[in-house]
């Protein structure tokens, strides 16, 4: 699992910030990365998408996409992520949608997740997880793998906004 103090101390080495939209996760990710001292220099803040018409009236997810393929999807993620970039004026964008159970949902079993993580110029990471356990258990696992993800885009990109 990723360090969420070693991912915010990336993101302030590079005068870069996030901002996270959330669903399944309920505001976790963007509790874990405040729990940290000193988070305010990176975190922009972030929504809390619970509701479908919130994913299109709030982050920009077109309506189409939503019809055709429901909120569990990688492009409503990476739509998501970007959209609250936008939104809080973030370098980075980091979306989860998923289902956590107890029941399916849009035809997606228990444990389907997406994260992605939207940076400069429009470039989209994504991560498609299938996950078991309990309803807390995929919320918090979750939460480690979009930290992760996060975490991998900017080691990956090392450099990319250093003076």
């Amino acid at each position: 699992m990723a360090d969420v103090a070693e991912v915010l101390s990336m993101l302030v080495s590079r005068a870069a910030t996030v901002a996270v939209a959330e669903s399944l996760t309920g505001g976790l990710i963007g509790a874990a990365i405040t729990s940290v001292s000193g988070s305010s220099k990176a975190f922009r803040g972030g929504v809390i998408s619970y509701a479908t018409d919130l994913k299109r009236e709030l982050l920009g997810v077109p309506e189409e996409l939503l019809r055709r393929e429901g909120a569990v999807h990688p492009e409503v993620a990476a739509a998501m992520a970007a959209g609250v970039a936008r939104l809080c004026g973030a370098t980075y964008g980091l979306a989860v949608t998923g289902v956590a159970g107890p029941e399916p949902q849009d035809g997606r079993p228990v444990g389907t997740v997406h994260a992605a993580v939207s940076g400069p110029g429009g470039q989209i990471w994504a991560r498609e997880l299938r996950l078991r356990g309990s309803r807390e258990r995929i919320r918090v696992k979750t939460v480690d793998e979009a930290v992760d993800l996060l975490s991998g885009v900017l080691k990956a990109n090392k450099g990319e906004h250093s003076g």
